[in-house]
């Protein structure tokens, strides 16, 4: 709770999300003008309307309210040139700006462009789109003398041509650098206040709250019809079940709630946030646990607890940290650059599961074919091979992602950007099911649990791997081996009919 106390505090002026807020913003000094990013958000068509008002639900907009810039006392004595509002779809972002003579390319007119009667001295260069000739739309207000203020009229554009799209508040008057803009836009889709970019996420969402809702009631059932069956390991996978039925829900009451009202609800934002966190941890915890033998070829995890339980707690605690940064505050379809710091930890634990759970999991085959537990050993293949797959769509998918972002360095493809999301949590739901149908509560369900009595004792199992042999062991006379070996397929040979036998009486 101290984190989210933390990020509640550190971002206040940025909980809004499709209504951007400026809270005395400066300007940044790029090239030969002073610019500040008012927002990009991919945004859906609506038709053109000749009555147009923003009051439409059912049309695009960017509207602007009270938006106002102030200048300090000392250089109020002097009329200023226009500070624009800089309104552009990304196609056309070579339509901002211009060079004379093939040299740097400038936002402001310079002396050379005006030469050329291409633009006027002080004022933005823009040209017109090839696809709308009323765009890029550029619109602005002059400080008088002796104005500490200028307000920018209130006005909406409506958006009529899909696109991602960009604000930026320009000038290019020296006297103003040390500029600050007040206000708030407000950015609308045909279907409500989400970004374009999220929008297919509330739907997604839905399906995902009900496809988790179908798994838990075949879960739930299985576990009361065989209460008495149920397993500590069946148990885990039904918190994880019951952590992905809330993560689900509250993720789709955050993107629907944002929809209605253009504020995203923080509170449920963050609840959100931190049972996917709570859900992904234990996953891994689980499957780390499975991979170890624990309730199947160990009681517990012996000499292991308390490094297992520091690795689901510093991976809880650099996901909680991205997931948060990522999600609380996101006021444009941009992703921040300290996400690009805080994915690296989250990938390096990962890592580090995965390497532990293959390792693990190689330990356990080994026991289980040395003891000839098939049962076990046939459990522990097809969930291994799961994995295997589980891992390697993985490993393609993160290579499509990074050819993905690479080659959209402008976010022209924000209308596909929602399937990287949902892609992982289709795998690990799709994980969830295979370990339901490996795992599910059955009158069988002893049988792939841990027995004293089966020869799979915690002790022997944990002394053969990491104990060392002090004093050399004198050979067995053969005659020996052959009467034990032949003890021990007789045993074998003896508890298979007893199991099948037992099976038979259940059925």
């Amino acid at each position: 709770m101290l984190l989210h106390l933390l990020v509640l505090c550190l971002t206040p002026s940025l909980l809004q999300a499709s209504v951007h807020e400026y809270r005395s913003e400066r300007f940044m000094s790029k090239g030969n003008a002073f610019v500040f990013h008012g927002g990009s958000e991919g945004i859906y068509s609506s038709s053109p309307s000749d009555n147009f008002t923003s009051d439409s639900d059912s049309l695009s907009f960017i509207r602007f309210e009270k938006i106002t810039f102030r200048r300090p006392e000392e250089v109020s004595n002097t009329s200023s040139l226009p500070i624009h509002a800089v309104v552009f779809e990304v196609e056309d972002r070579e339509n901002i700006g211009g060079s004379a003579y093939g040299g740097q390319r400038a936002v402001c007119c310079t002396s050379d462009l005006a030469k050329l009667g291409v633009c006027s001295h002080g004022e933005i260069i823009h040209h017109p789109s090839l696809k709308d000739s009323s765009w890029p739309q550029v619109f602005g207000v002059s400080f008088g003398e002796n104005e500490l203020s200028a307000t920018l009229p209130t006005r909406s554009v409506q958006i009529t041509r899909t696109g991602m799209y960009n604000l930026y508040f320009i000038h290019c008057d020296l006297g103003l650098k040390d500029l600050v803009v007040e206000g708030k836009t407000i950015w609308k889709n045909p279907s409500g206040y989400l970004p374009g970019r999220m929008a297919p996420l509330m739907y997604f969402y839905g399906f995902m709250s009900l496809a988790f809702v179908l798994l838990g009631i075949f879960w739930f059932s299985q576990c009361a019809r065989f209460w008495r069956e149920v397993l500590p390991l069946q148990n885990c996978v039904t918190l994880v079940i019951t952590l992905g039925m809330c993560e689900m829900a509250l993720w789709y009451f955050d993107y629907a709630e944002f929809n209605e009202a253009g504020v995203r609800p923080t509170v449920i934002t963050i609840w959100a946030v931190t049972f996917g966190s709570i859900k992904r941890t234990c996953a891994r915890v689980i499957i780390l646990m499975v991979s170890m033998g624990y309730g199947v070829v160990r009681p517990t995890l012996g000499g292991f607890t308390s490094k297992v339980i520091m690795l689901g707690v510093t991976f809880f605690a650099a996901s909680e940290t991205l997931e948060l940064l990522e999600n609380v505050g996101a006021v444009s379809d941009f992703s921040g650059k300290a996400r690009l710091f805080l994915v690296l930890p989250v990938a390096v634990l990962d890592a580090f599961f995965i390497i532990w759970i293959f390792k693990s999991l190689s330990a356990t085959f080994k026991k289980l074919q040395t003891r000839r537990l098939l049962v076990k050993l046939d459990v522990y293949r097809k969930f291994t091979n799961a994995l295997a797959v589980a891992i390697l769509v993985s490993v393609g998918w993160i290579c499509y992602e990074l050819y993905f972002k690479s080659k959209d360095v402008y976010n022209e493809h924000w209308e596909n950007a929602w399937i990287i999301p949902a892609f992982w949590q289709l795998l690990s739901f799709s994980l969830l099911i295979v370990i339901c149908s490996l795992w599910a509560p059955s009158q069988n369900s002893t049988r792939y649990a841990f027995s004293g009595s089966s020869g799979d004792s915690s002790g022997e199992f944990e002394k053969d791997d990491y104990t060392l042999t002090l004093i050399k062991p004198s050979p067995v006379p053969s005659h020996e081996v052959k009467n034990l070996s032949e003890a021990r397929s007789l045993q074998v040979d003896t508890e298979e009919p007893e199991e099948d036998l037992e099976e038979d009486k259940r059925e």
